[in-house]
């Protein structure tokens, strides 16, 4: 599985896995163990949840399968220092 982090056309932002040959070009999509951003206090911007993970300024939903995401504009892979911090 890969992590990555997925922005959606409804200003949604999300964490989760999803199989190593997923296709990153797609509009729809599957995410196990899936966290939302509900607030993030970044510095950053957006792409600081993908390098660097949620601060403690950040508020972030609780672990659940997504069967389907849609409408994605954005896909980031995720560090492994971001990965520790979203399963923190």
């Amino acid at each position: 599985m890969k992590a990555i982090l997925i922005t959606t056309l409804h200003r949604g932002v999300f964490y989760g896995l999803v199989p190593s040959d997923q296709d990153m070009t797609a509009k729809t999509m599957a995410l196990k163990n899936a966290r939302c951003a509900i607030r993030f206090g970044t510095t950053e911007g957006v792409a600081e949840l993908a390098s660097k993970g949620p601060n403690a300024d950040s508020k972030i939903g609780c672990a659940a399968d997504i069967e389907a995401i849609h409408d994605i504009t954005a896909v980031w892979a995720v560090t492994e220092k971001a990965q520790a911090a979203w399963t923190s």
